[in-house]
């Protein structure tokens, strides 16, 4: 459901933008980069947190961490992540494969301005298998996403 939840809204919003389906799993920054043959940092990855009473959704770089000061300044308030549950629930998305496109339930979506670093990145597309090649303006338009910056680069 998660996979066709993804197919069916880019059907509607970007059928160009065709959904990559590897054998192997890119379920976590380094399978996923390794699979699709690019650096960590242009892996987009999803975190689902809670802020307060709201969950909203955060893609980042894949090799970026949050920094906890910038994210409560930039949100309010504290925020944790939620449990695997949680995300399955709000997203509809298995974790591995969440994505901020085709979601179960509306949420809010911030895209890190380190995005910005790549002409184009791959967020997964709802399951461990998948992902799409999108440029992050585009990620952005698509999921009326607000531009933030609550992350730390490496190094």
């Amino acid at each position: 459901m998660s996979l066709e939840s993804v197919r069916q809204f880019f059907a509607e919003r970007a059928p160009d933008i065709g959904i990559i389906e590897l054998p192997e799993s890119t379920a976590t920054v380094e399978l996923a980069a390794r699979a699709h043959h690019v650096e960590p940092g242009q892996i987009a990855k999803t975190l689902s947190l809670k802020v307060k009473d709201r969950v909203v959704l955060i893609v980042t770089r894949g090799d970026a961490r949050l920094d906890n000061r910038k994210l409560k300044e930039t949100l309010g308030s504290k925020a944790r992540m939620l449990s695997t549950d949680e995300v399955v629930n709000w997203t509809g998305h298995p974790v591995g494969g969440v994505c901020p496109f085709g979601l179960e339930t509306p949420l809010q979506v911030f895209c890190d301005v380190s995005l910005k670093h790549y002409d184009e990145v791959l967020p997964a597309a709802g399951s461990v298998h998948s992902a799409v090649r999108i440029t992050p303006q585009l990620m952005a338009e698509l999921t009326e996403a607000t531009w933030v910056d609550v992350c730390q680069l490496p190094g």
